[in-house]
């Protein structure tokens, strides 16, 4: 697989950083990743806005112009292999001569990596089946809205639930539903989506809108607002949200049934408008 590193384009396992790199020490630096649909982005600019805004956060100018970014992802995209591709991007401060946390004075050049691979989606089985959660406290810190390398937390919740075979962690916060280690979190009441509202807790998340957009486009009420962990106990649904998840039910939360332990009607009907929308929007050149 082709990788691009710094302005050169080299096959991925050729690619080499300095030990020295900021986001291999502190994981200083920020990433996004990008759907790919027939070979087309999904919300390009959506997504570099998205890294704009966490490189502005972390006081990191952005070492390359949309329309440069732009000529990276699709250069990766034309060299897979792949119809359906997500591709990667990372910025890290640098690498310095010394290590420390403070930033280098001067200012190091930003490392810049990118590369494409298949986009993997939930299989007919899974989706028939629901996907299993546990929850956790979210002990991470208070700026998950924005998409740094610094994981770890997401890390170590996520493993919670891949020891014991579940498909993701759900995230609980002073009594409150954030989001899941990998994923956005929506809760269905008597046929209203509840959604939790973006915040400095929450990754704004693109399928999100998405979901969010389709439901208004088609009738189906939602409610933006904070969701109460009582409301996640006692849905008629939930599901899991992202570019990877797409809209996947959830039927079992810490070994307790979602309502009839089953996927609910409205997960059924909004996969069907995500798969309509993925197949007539998502894949057009203008998306």
């Amino acid at each position: 697989m082709l990788a691009y590193l710094n302005g050169n384009y080299l096959p991925l396992d050729e690619a080499r950083i300095s030990p020295m790199d900021r986001g291999f020490l502190f994981g200083d630096g920020a990433y996004e990743v990008i759907p790919v649909y027939s070979r087309r982005p999904f919300r390009l600019q959506q997504h570099l806005e998205r890294l704009e805004r966490t490189l502005a956060a972390l006081q990191l100018a952005n070492p390359l112009s949309k329309e440069q970014w732009a000529e990276v992802v699709q250069r990766l995209v034309d060299d897979h292999g792949s119809e359906d591709q997500g591709v990667y991007l990372q910025v890290t401060r640098g690498a310095a001569p010394v290590r420390d946390q403070a930033f280098p004075r001067p200012a190091v050049t930003p490392t810049v990596f990118a590369y494409a691979d298949r986009l993997p989606t939930p299989s007919a089985e899974l989706l028939a089946a629901g996907g299993t959660a546990l929850t956790a406290e979210d002990f991470r810190w208070l700026r998950c809205d924005l998409k740094t390398v610094s994981l770890v937390a997401n890390v170590l919740l996520r493993q919670l639930s891949a020891a014991a075979g579940c498909t993701e962690t759900i995230l609980l916060r002073d009594g409150l539903v954030m989001e899941g280690s990998a994923s956005n979190v929506l809760v269905v009441q008597d046929g209203v989506i509840l959604a939790p509202p973006k915040s400095n807790l929450i990754l704004p998340g693109v399928t999100y809108d998405v979901v969010l957009e389709l439901a208004a486009a088609n009738g189906i009420p939602t409610q933006v607002r904070p969701v109460a962990e009582a409301e996640l106990r006692s849905a008629d649904e939930v599901w899991v949200t992202s570019s990877t998840k797409e809209v996947l039910p959830i039927t079992r939360i810490d070994d307790a049934p979602v309502a009839d332990g089953r996927p609910g009607p409205l997960a059924a009907r909004m996969n069907a408008l995500y798969q309509d929308f993925k197949n007539q929007v998502m894949r057009r050149a203008d998306a």
